[in-house]
């Protein structure tokens, strides 16, 4: 890909539709991971630019037009943003690996999802109606869906393009106003969206973008009085953090979390395609990514063969430049990210485990810079170990055997988290048993592909509550109000005086 540096030299915070300062006057910057280079400055956000932010969505929310736009309308502008999105995809694109690391494969698959996701919520707000209900004659009832309100979405730096599109999307059709704060690793591609929007014809403080330090605005958008919901991907100590937080002015919260995904290879399974497939699930976005595949269950009976193959397949994965086409594995978001994967491999070894491929950087002149990890896998692991109950979040696999598909079940579930899985089987009956039993989300059939525009995402237990997605994710971003009218003839009086 020929690299055009559009990403601009200063970002201020873009409230009620325009740039402007920081009340400290205070920046930080933004790096790229690939090379450690700074990339940016962007403008760090304090309590009192919270407050006008809040203000500012707050208003068009209460007395603006979008909440009152038809929803025929709202869907026409969702439209017109993925419009503009289509003819700025290079541009997003370039900004997306610039600012995360990421190859260029996978940010071209991610802003082209991000596109579909506007699409699909276009069509979806046009779902949006209440219901008329039976009740005793004489009266007549019907609910109305009404937005929620201003909503604050924070989002992580391992999807930064695409998880605000989760979010935006579905907010802005069910009609509500939002405050984004990106991850302040990767905070460009939110300033670009906010602008797509406003050119789109998006009114003023409708979305709103916050930068700064997480935890310092993140708490503070959480206890804000002003803001309705909170919807948070990240770190499953941090959704702990806001759901309590949440508590003291009973926002609505969704939660998308940590994970630690089994995927089960049974012995009947086409081995090639597992392979492939287990590969994909776990060294894509450099394993940074929740639902990861990190747990491997084998057969006994294909152990060898499948760990071989694995093993020959992740020495044929291309480590390096996230700009060059045919890249698979890019870099990881920060030096301390990558002390911590190492940290893992580390205590992983001390605990009995062996390294079967990678577990260190990648050598080499090109690599002298920037923040890099090895794909690695790990074998002689049991599920009792750190490296098998513990969000790694970077691109660490291992591999346990198993011979029983009663106690493989009872191994995937033994963990805190319930995001994804994947099941490998040419069974299908044996398949479908599975995924019912699996306490997960997501249950991945013979494919490493978790999600598309329409298919509900999200976890069970400590990888948090309520689904992205999907058409019921509007539910999030919307009450239900019960209008009850009395129809009848006479006039009530029901103390009979």
């Amino acid at each position: 890909m020929t690299v055009t540096m559009t990403v601009k030299q200063e970002y201020k915070l873009f409230i009620n539709g325009e740039y402007v300062d920081s009340s400290s006057g205070e920046y930080f910057e933004t790096h790229n991971p690939a090379t450690g280079e700074v990339i940016a400055r962007v403008a760090k956000a304090t309590k009192e630019d919270l407050d006008k932010t809040v203000e500012a969505a707050r208003a068009a929310f209460e007395t603006g037009k979008w909440p009152r736009f038809t929803a025929a309308k709202r869907a026409q502008l969702l439209n017109k943003i993925a419009s503009i999105m289509k003819s700025r995809f290079n541009e997003l694109v370039e900004a997306e690996v610039l600012n995360s690391g990421k190859t260029v494969g996978a940010a071209k698959g991610q802003i082209g999802q991000a596109i579909e996701d506007f699409e699909f919520y276009a069509a979806a707000a046009l779902t949006l109606k209440g219901d008329v209900n039976p009740v005793p004659n004489g009266f007549f009832n019907y609910t109305l869906k009404e937005p929620v309100g201003v909503c604050g979405q924070i989002i992580p730096w391992n999807y930064p393009f695409m998880m605000a599109a989760w979010k935006v999307a579905p907010a802005l059709a069910a009609g509500c106003t939002v405050i984004l704060k990106p991850a302040s690793y990767t905070p460009i591609t939110a300033f670009m969206l906010a602008e797509i929007c406003h050119e789109a014809g998006v009114p003023a403080g409708v979305v709103n973008v916050l930068t700064g330090s997480g935890t310092e605005i993140g708490p503070l958008m959480t206890e804000h009085p002003g803001i309705d919901k909170i919807a948070f991907t990240g770190e499953t100590d941090t959704g702990k953090d806001i759901m309590a937080r949440a508590s003291g002015t009973l926002k609505r919260i969704t939660l998308e979390l940590g994970g630690k995904s089994p995927s089960i290879v049974f012995d009947d399974c086409d081995i090639e395609g597992a392979v492939n497939g287990s590969l994909y699930g776990i060294f894509y976005n450099t394993g940074q990514s929740c639902e990861a595949r990190s747990r491997l269950f084998v057969h006994e009976n294909i152990y060898d063969e499948f760990v071989e193959k694995f093993v020959e397949k992740a020495d044929k994965l291309r480590v390096g430049d996230p700009f060059a086409e045919g890249t698979h594995v890019g870099a990881v978001i920060s030096e301390g990210h990558e002390k911590v994967i190492d940290g893992y491999v580390q205590i992983a070894k001390e605990e009995g485990a062996e390294v079967l491929y990678g577990g260190m950087r990648p050598q080499g002149r090109e690599f002298e810079n920037g923040h890099w990890y090895m794909p690695t896998i790990l074998g002689n692991v049991t599920n009792e170990m750190r490296i098998a109950q513990e969000e790694v979040f970077g691109p660490v696999v291992v591999i346990i055997k198993f011979s029983d598909e009663k106690d493989v079940i009872r191994q995937a579930n033994d963990t805190i988290f319930g995001l994804g899985s994947a099941v490998w089987t040419k069974d299908h009956g044996k398949a479908h048993r599975i995924a019912a039993a699996i306490r997960a989300g997501i249950v991945m059939v013979n494919s490493p592909i978790s999600a598309f525009p329409g298919t509900p995402f999200g976890g069970y237990k400590q990888s948090g509550f309520g689904r992205e997605l999907a058409v019921e994710t509007l539910n999030l971003y919307t009450e239900t109000k019960s209008v009850v009218s009395y129809v009848g003839e006479k006039p009530l009086n029901l103390f009979g005086i």
